[in-house]
């Protein structure tokens, strides 16, 4: 494991102490599960972006979605949210 040093300000500084406090864990062990939980969720917004934009380019083309596939998707979309309205 790496260390990293990482100043705060004042506030974030007692806000993470006083969160770790009221989880009863080290302060440390807040930041790491937050910033991965943010490293996490910026790959995520990476990989949809990559892929709607490969959509976007593909639209139209032979690498594009089948018609009758691209219509039974649509239709088991509108029957499941009308079961859960």
């Amino acid at each position: 494991m790496k260390n990293f040093h990482l100043p705060l300000p004042e506030q974030t500084y007692s806000r993470l102490r006083a969160e770790a406090e009221r989880a009863q864990v080290p302060a440390t062990t807040l930041a790491r599960e937050a910033l991965d939980w943010w490293l996490r969720q910026q790959f995520r917004r990476a990989r949809r972006d990559a892929i709607a934009a490969y959509a976007k380019d593909m639209a139209g083309s032979a690498l594009d979605l089948d018609p009758s596939l691209e219509a039974a998707g649509i239709e088991h979309l509108v029957k499941t949210a009308k079961g859960t309205r």
